[in-house]
This record gives C-alpha cells, structure tokens and sequence, in this order.
C-alpha cells in the first residue's frame, strides 16, 4: 500500500503537467470552427468570435481579442466577417464552384500574393477562399464551408462554419498540409 502511494505521489506532477488540447495555449495551428452573432451580456454587450494564435472561440471583450467575428450586412443573405484590429486584413482568395473545388484550392494554396487588403470580407459565401492578416502581420487562409442565417428578435441571427490555418511565424508562406 505505501510503495503504491510513492508511486501515485511521483507520476502525480506529471498527469497533472500535461497539456489539454482545448485549453489556452495549445499550439493548434488548423481546424475547422463555427462562430455566430449572438450578443451576450446585460450592460457590456460582446460577442463570441475566433482568436487564430489561441485557436479559440473568445469574447469581444477578450485579451487577446478574437481575429475574426461573423455578422449581417442588413439582409439575411449578406454575411460579413470583420476584425477588431482596426486595419484592412481580409483579401478573397477565390470564390470555387463546389466544395470539393474550393477544398483542394485551400489546401493547394501555399504562398498567396494580396494586391490589396479590405476592410471587411464581404459578402462572405461557401467555397469562398480568404487570406486574414492580423494587426501584427500573422496571416491565416480560410476557406466558408458554410453560413447558415434567420430573421430573430431582437437581432438577426448569422452563422459561418470555416476551415482554417494559421501561420504563426510571420510569413505569408502556408506549410504543407
């Protein structure tokens, strides 16, 4: 019974030490995400957005903010992703005409070349390609899988599902996937 205590007691630091993937910190670099534009709070309104270097869903409010939030240009039909950063940061890549186009464009799209960032992506569709730079020059490539809306109250309600990779050292270079 001792000797099996010695050794609960010496792999203890190490169980505890190891690194949950869906936790701050994680070095995920591609997924998949969905967000919405759903408000939450009761003075401070936020919305729940996507931070790529944490690969998380964070809040408006957040540290870091999130990169990217999802909303409604004034119809159901016209979905807008914008960024906090207070800078032009989305460049369409190329708008395919299926999925299975845009996926091995995505996937086979390893050093763009951006003529010219915009303020917004917009209008945002499936089998659309984007190119996200972050206010300290990190980029990501997305590619809407999907975008789903209806009319609510008080708010209309907007949804983007996206495929997504991170390039976290700087460079507008994708690796291979």
């Amino acid at each position: 019974m001792n000797r099996l205590f010695k050794v609960i007691l010496l792999l203890f630091p190490a169980i505890a030490g190891c690194d949950d993937p869906e936790k701050p910190g994680n070095t995920d670099t591609s997924g998949t995400v969905t967000i919405d534009n759903t408000l939450y709070g009761t003075t401070n309104y936020y919305a729940i957005g996507f931070n790529f270097a944490t690969a998380e869903k964070v809040s408006s409010l957040a540290k870091p903010a999130p990169d990217l939030l999802i909303d409604l240009g004034g119809t159901l039909d016209l979905f807008i992703l914008q960024t906090g950063a207070g800078l032009n940061g989305f460049y369409l890549q190329g708008e395919y005409s299926d999925e299975t186009t845009a996926k091995q464009a995505f996937d086979n799209l390893k050093a763009p070349v951006v003529t010219e960032w915009d303020e917004w992506a917009n209008p945002v569709k499936p089998d659309q390609v984007w190119i996200y730079r972050s206010a300290d020059e990190h980029y990501a490539k997305i590619r809407i899988v999907s975008t789903f809306s209806e009319a609510r109250t008080p708010r209309d309600y907007a949804e983007c599902t996206f495929e997504w990779v991170y390039q976290p050292d700087g460079s507008l270079t994708f690796p291979g996937e």
